[in-house]
């Protein structure tokens, strides 16, 4: 790197994402400081089967960073003293089931609502997710489960299914499409003249990237059907979200109050820290559809965004007023890392170098190694949930357990402990059977990411 390009983060910036041409997919970059959109730049194609390139006027599907704007939504509508955040979810939404412990929309904002992740029960009933999945049909999947991770409040674990009840709380105390809601009390007070809520997949979207992932080092298409609001599915650009982070240094929409309570950090219901994690020793917080931490002194608000081949980062850096904005279309973008990378060539003099973390010994624990059962046909059979009207068949082929479904790819199961596999059907997961006091095989419950031990009964 030369001596110019180091000094200027513009050319920092051309040389991180120097790879990405007009044969690539690619990525639209926006710096803001002191509310100003003061770098903006586009690197590679927008569509690759019509060479366009990406420009900051490309719109692109943000993912979760959509859940911001969803939150926003829910507190303005407490703003108008038309909700309050410790309302029953049931008040508003009533099909959903009675759980022992009420879920308030509190809960929902927080990721501490216990309920099981959209996502993770549609792969389990059966969905692929390039499938065509609207919002209707996600309210169905949620309001129809009856079980919860953990008891509401007493937990933070990352579910997508609040946020899509929460577009259907907007809907219903205001009268509107959560669509209009947001462009009339959002997007059309910032000038955000580019960004919808993309509530219908067969809706035309003029200057819109398509995503891509990569397959054999080829270029394929990352096919998004899915319409579901609330969790993704805001389209934007570059230049619009530069408008909305300067909404949070001088607002247009809100008053600094509102941004301050907007921006607190969520909590459980014994009123500690909601918490993601610890990373380089630092502890990383929820508030509100954003993640917020103490990077290198400073504090940052920022989260990413991941949706059928589309990435994207937007993060705050609100005690210096800088922003950075990264949409992708390229499913390998690490889109958290690049955009802490551009933070460095604004912030470098004012970051604080971080002490070595003195890892604690740890001493191997030498387990007896688990001896995998020669007796698989004990395992199959039908196995069947019934709220997800879903139906997976076990059975020895060549000699493994294998997984069927009649509209998924046939999982093959490895046994790790007894009475316990591991395979891999859209995300991990895990399959533990069950059995009565007999030995018989009675049913199985399966664990991702965001869905734990849902329950499949054997049939005879």
């Amino acid at each position: 790197m030369s001596a110019q390009t180091r000094s200027n983060p513009e050319k920092k910036i051309d040389s991180l994402f120097s790879t990405y041409n007009s044969k690539t997919a690619g990525v639209a970059v926006g710096v803001v400081k002191d509310g100003k959109l003061i770098f903006k730049k586009g690197y590679g194609t927008a569509n690759l089967e019509y060479d366009i390139a990406i420009t900051p006027k490309t719109i692109f599907n943000v993912g979760s960073v959509s859940k911001q704007f969803t939150t926003f939504s829910i507190y303005l509508l407490e703003k108008q003293g038309k909700i309050s955040l410790d309302d029953d979810v049931r008040k508003y939404i009533p099909e959903l089931p009675i759980y022992e412990k009420t879920i308030t929309i509190k809960h929902l904002c927080s990721h501490t609502s216990g309920l099981k992740d959209q996502w993770s029960l549609l792969t389990l009933a059966g969905w692929r997710m390039d499938d065509v999945i609207t919002h209707e049909q996600v309210m169905k999947i949620i309001t129809k489960h009856k079980e919860l991770n953990f008891a509401p409040g007493s937990q933070f674990k990352y579910s997508n299914s609040g946020f899509s009840l929460l577009t259907e709380i907007v809907k219903r105390v205001s009268g509107k499409s959560f669509s209009a809601f947001a462009k009339e009390n959002i997007f059309d007070p910032l000038g955000m003249e580019n960004t919808l809520i993309y509530d219908d997949n067969e809706k035309i979207v003029k200057n819109r990237a398509y995503s891509y992932g990569s397959e054999d080092g080829l270029y394929i298409k990352r096919n998004l059907n899915s319409s579901s609001i609330g969790p993704t599915n805001v389209y934007t650009t570059v230049e619009d979200l530069s408008k909305w982070t300067a909404n949070f240094e001088n607002p247009k929409v809100g008053d600094a109050d509102f941004i301050n309570h907007f921006n607190e950090k969520s909590t459980l219901d014994n009123g500690e820290p909601a918490i993601l994690s610890v990373r380089d020793g630092e502890t990383i917080y929820h508030a509100k559809g954003q993640f917020t931490r103490n990077y290198k002194g400073l504090n940052l608000y920022n989260h990413t965004g991941s949706d059928a081949g589309f990435k994207s980062y937007l993060g705050r850096f609100p005690d210096n007023k800088l922003s950075i904005i990264l949409l992708s279309n390229d499913e390998n973008f690490a889109s958290y890392n690049a955009g802490l990378d551009i933070a460095e060539f604004y912030l470098s003099d004012q970051f604080k170098k971080r002490a070595p973390i003195a890892e604690p010994e740890k001493k191997a624990e030498e387990k007896p190694k688990y001896v995998p059962t020669k007796m698989l046909k004990d395992f199959e059979g039908q196995f069947q949930n019934t709220d997800l009207s879903s139906l997976f068949t076990l059975k020895v082929i060549d000699g493994k357990l294998t997984m069927t479904h009649s509209r998924l790819s046939d999982v093959v199961l490895t046994e790790v402990e007894k009475d316990k596999f591991t395979g891999l059907m859209t995300f991990a997961v895990e399959v533990t059977f069950e059995r009565n006091k007999k030995g018989e095989m009675t049913g199985l419950n399966i664990t991702n990411f965001g869905a734990t031990k849902v329950k499949f009964i054997k049939l005879k």
